[in-house]
């Protein structure tokens, strides 16, 4: 059974209601087909009242559900022959960035990414997602191999944040991740970065420098989490809905900032509803953007790419 966050159960409930009435109608024969057409037409209905009217704390949520496609899900569906890459030759490897080699509709590409588990003894081997410097490094190793190769640079970023912990300061975290977004900057090959979920700060940033920053319609970007930002100005976590609200960090409020260049739509109710579709938004997404950036010449790619995050930001009084 799919979990569903509070907003979401009514429509759940609706949908186990139609799924037991078509069980019970083929099991015993019996037409229901009138009673099941009144409930899809409600479920609809249902759908289309609560998702066209999500606040950016119920967008949150979503982009948090457990059962939502990882970097791992996108390279099966979407990538041909990969070969993953571990470790940072300085330290160890990293689980919670995931780096290789593979295949996007006969284009040889790396791709990294951060990878959470699916339960809670793979979300602990992966630390949620959180990666420590040597994740850091080991992306960089592996674009680097890239820049080598001339091939382009894909980036998908799902994380709550960088690992915060004593061991990982005491590696160099916020180097690490200081010197990924210093040297992104002149990969001399295309890099398309798309945030597939949560895009949490530094963490989210230490593979986030592309010339091409795509989102999902449900993930968010944010200098901060919800929970952290009201921690922090209100003393309450619990603050975190109207957090949401004030930090902009929905996929529209970061389109019209400009700290993203294109969203890209999810099935209704969210990824985790139909892999194949949202697969296949990601794949058109990719391939369109990285046709563009390809096209350009090594300088000109450069500039822009410079230029893109060199405005943001930039206000007038």
């Amino acid at each position: 059974m799919m979990q569903a966050w509070d907003f979401e159960k009514p429509i759940v409930e609706l949908e186990n209601k139609i799924e037991e009435l078509k069980r019970f109608s083929n099991e015993k024969k019996v037409d229901l087909s009138g009673e099941i057409n009144n409930l899809e037409g409600k479920l609809t209905k249902l759908k289309k009242k609560v998702y066209s009217n999500l606040s950016p704390w119920q967008k949150v949520q979503i982009s948090r559900h457990p059962q939502r496609p990882t970097t791992l899900t996108y390279i099966d569906l979407i990538m041909k022959d990969f070969v993953p890459l571990a470790g940072d030759r300085l330290y160890g490897d990293d689980k919670a960035i995931i780096c290789g080699f593979a295949t996007l509709k006969n284009i040889k590409i790396a791709v990294v990414g951060h990878q959470k588990g699916k339960d809670t003894k793979e979300n602990i081997e992966r630390n949620f997602g959180c990666a420590h410097p040597e994740g850091y490094r080991k992306a960089m190793r592996v674009m680097r191999l890239a820049e080598r190769f001339r091939l382009p640079i894909i980036n998908f970023i799902d994380t709550p944040g960088a690992y915060p912990g004593i061991g990982a300061e005491e590696r160099g975290q916020a180097q690490a991740i200081a010197e990924n977004i210093r040297d992104m900057f002149s990969l001399k090959v295309p890099v398309i970065v798309v945030v597939i979920g949560e895009g949490g700060s530094g963490g989210a940033l230490g593979i986030g420098i592309g010339d091409k920053v795509l989102i999902m319609e449900y993930a968010y970007y944010s200098v901060i989490s919800p929970e952290g930002c009201a921690a922090i100005l209100w003393k309450e976590a619990s603050k975190r809905e109207r957090a949401a609200q004030v930090l902009k960090l929905t996929a529209p409020d970061l389109l019209n900032l400009g700290v993203v260049d294109e969203i890209i739509p999810e099935p209704e109710g969210g990824a985790h509803r139909n892999y194949q579709e949202i697969a296949q938004n990601l794949e058109n997404a990719i391939v369109s953007n990285l046709g563009q950036v390809s096209s350009l010449a090594i300088e000109e790619m450069l500039s822009q790419r410079y230029e893109k995050f060199r405005k943001m930001g930039v206000f007038k009084e």
